[in-house]
């Protein structure tokens, strides 16, 4: 259990890897490029969402990272199923679920990147101080 333990906490640390695995796993297996690629952004998400809550308590002392995270994906659920209700008139309960989805892997990819770079500067800053 302690191997399945340790797998996680480097997967949710570098989360390109459980990219790069099922990407190329699903394409390996036959599927095409495109639905390998979605199921690739789908299954980092989670990985995303640890790690970038993670860096935000870290870079800024602070244990709201994934309760700021959570309550974004939120609002972005209640401002795309409301643009959804008043296009169609009814919200599509997995549509809705796959757009938020696919835009916390855009933004939380792009947090990531974001909060590593200031995390490392943060910490050269600190090491040569």
């Amino acid at each position: 259990m302690e191997w399945l333990r340790n797998s996680l906490i480097v997967l949710s640390i570098t989360p390109v890897l459980p990219f790069l695995l099922v990407y190329f796993i699903s394409v390996a297996m036959g599927r095409d490029k495109k639905p390998a690629l979605q199921l690739a952004m789908d299954v980092t998400t989670v990985f995303l969402l640890f790690s970038v809550s993670a860096l935000f308590n870290i870079i800024f002392h602070s244990g709201f990272g994934f309760y700021l995270i959570l309550l974004l994906v939120l609002i972005a659920a209640g401002l795309i199923g409301g643009a959804q209700n008043r296009l169609k008139g009814k919200v599509d309960g997995k549509r809705l679920l796959r757009a938020v989805w696919r835009l916390g892997f855009l933004f939380m990819g792009t947090g990531y990147v974001v909060f590593m770079v200031v995390g490392m500067i943060k910490y050269i800053l600190k090491v040569m101080s």
